[in-house]
């Protein structure tokens, strides 16, 4: 796979840590969310009586061949119970491995868990660091998917054309008076399949990433993504087997004042990282 389809080109910041089957790139401008929308054409009025009587015809057949004890489905459209989205306040994890949380329940609330911590620590700067990129691709992935994967993300974190697109030397540090920012930030989570060996967790996550600085030409960016993850409990503990990621769903930014470059850097060595817990 190429560097362009990680990151999507040159201004693009895609999927890190992944299988590449994917390509993603940090969104385009947005187009006014309140712009004027396109008219439909209007249709006939003696096409939208057809159609009236038409539906009318199918309701009144329908309503006559309905036995009349027969229950009415459920509304598809209910909203989601507060328990699938409300936080338990249950500790997410018992224990750490060079700064990567595990120990999850086996259970649906410790999936996702796992996977809201593995979107972190897979989209952070330590992905830069050989060293350390070492130790988060083994703490994350399943041992026999660690190990071809570990090759392929040396082979992009290494590029120096990809390091210099980005602002980056070829040993991945920030220029002088710069400071590299590379974070996720879990929005929520949501379970698609679970079984007791196996899950797929969607985790829905803003990032922030660029070089904060006076003279930056890179400076920080913020994208919407929505990785899922296809876990499998293993050692007893949640691994990542594979995953896939895709553009937002991005919310309308709000008009606020764009942080200094001085605001941003200070901002990103003073707020530290957090836990995921669901």
């Amino acid at each position: 796979m190429s560097n362009d389809d990680q990151y999507g080109g040159a201004g693009g910041y895609g999927e890190v840590g992944g299988t590449g089957q994917t390509r993603t790139r940090l969104p385009d401008s947005p187009a006014d969310p309140y712009g004027p929308t396109r008219r439909t054409p209007r249709a006939s009025r003696s096409l939208i009586t057809v159609v009236g009587v038409v539906v009318l015809l199918i309701a009144a057949i329908a309503f006559a061949n309905s036995a009349p004890d027969t229950p009415s489905d459920p509304a598809s459209d209910k909203p989601p119970t507060d328990s699938s989205t409300a936080a338990t306040g249950t500790n997410p994890v018992t224990d750490k491995t060079a700064g990567i949380p595990k120990g999850y329940a086996h259970d649906e609330q410790g999936a996702q868990s796992a996977a809201a911590n593995f979107a972190v620590a897979l989209g952070s700067d330590g992905m830069f660091s050989t060293a350390r990129r070492g130790a988060i691709v083994q703490a994350v992935y399943v041992p026999d998917v660690a190990a071809a994967r570990q090759s392929d993300l040396d082979r992009v974190y290494t590029d120096a054309e990809f390091l210099a697109r980005i602002g980056l030397d070829a040993a991945g540090k920030s220029p002088k008076g710069l400071t590299f920012i590379s974070r996720t930030n879990p929005v929520g989570t949501k379970v698609e399949k679970y079984s007791a060996d196996a899950a797929s967790v969607s985790v829905w996550h803003s990032t922030l990433f660029g070089l904060a600085g006076e003279g930056s030409k890179n400076p920080v960016t913020e994208s919407w993504y929505t990785n899922t993850f296809e876990l499998r409990w293993i050692n007893g503990d949640w691994r990542i087997a594979d995953f896939s990621q895709k553009d937002g769903p991005a919310p309308v930014g709000q008009d606020q004042r764009a942080a200094t470059a001085e605001e941003m850097a200070a901002a990103v060595s003073q707020f530290g990282g957090l836990t995921y817990a669901r």
